[in-house]
């Protein structure tokens, strides 16, 4: 069941952003964040103009029919709460940056890494062993299910 989540959140992604085949691996899911690899940062961002982390988790959700409330924080209240030792391709990883609670968010891709909007570098691809994020991380939520893609 949950490699059928991941894959198909795979197949979605690679369908939304053009790809030619739809692949069902961590490697292809990167593959698929990677066409909004360099977006730059723009706060209240929501669109490929630019992002924010809460906006980009939610752009990407949108892109088929998956309702995500606005905020890192509202976000990470949503779906069922996952243990880092189980994340899973799509799911969604939250941290503390701002020493206020929940404030950045980021789309898990597999293999410790997970893609988000930085402020100082747009979006991109992040290891969660990265010391700035490793002391930040918080919680993480699976939003995806069967449901969503049937």
């Amino acid at each position: 069941m949950k490699r059928f989540i991941a894959a198909t959140l795979v197949a979605v992604l690679m369908f939304t952003f053009g790809a030619s085949s739809v692949f069902a691996n961590e490697k292809d899911l990167k593959a698929a964040v990677s066409n909004l690899i360099g977006t730059p940062y723009k706060y209240g961002g929501t669109t490929t103009k630019g992002f924010d982390c809460s906006g980009f988790v939610r752009y990407v959700y949108n892109q088929y029919d998956i309702s995500l409330p606005r905020t890192s924080k509202s976000q990470a209240q949503k779906g069922t709460k996952v243990d880092k030792k189980d994340l899973q391709a799509g799911d969604l990883v939250f941290f503390n940056t701002t020493g206020k609670g929940i404030s950045h968010a980021g789309i898990y891709v597999g293999k410790g890494e997970f893609a988000h909007a930085s402020t100082s570098k747009g979006v991109r691809i992040s290891k969660l062993s990265d010391s700035y994020y490793a002391k930040r991380y918080v919680t993480a939520r699976r939003i995806t299910t069967t449901k969503n893609f049937v």
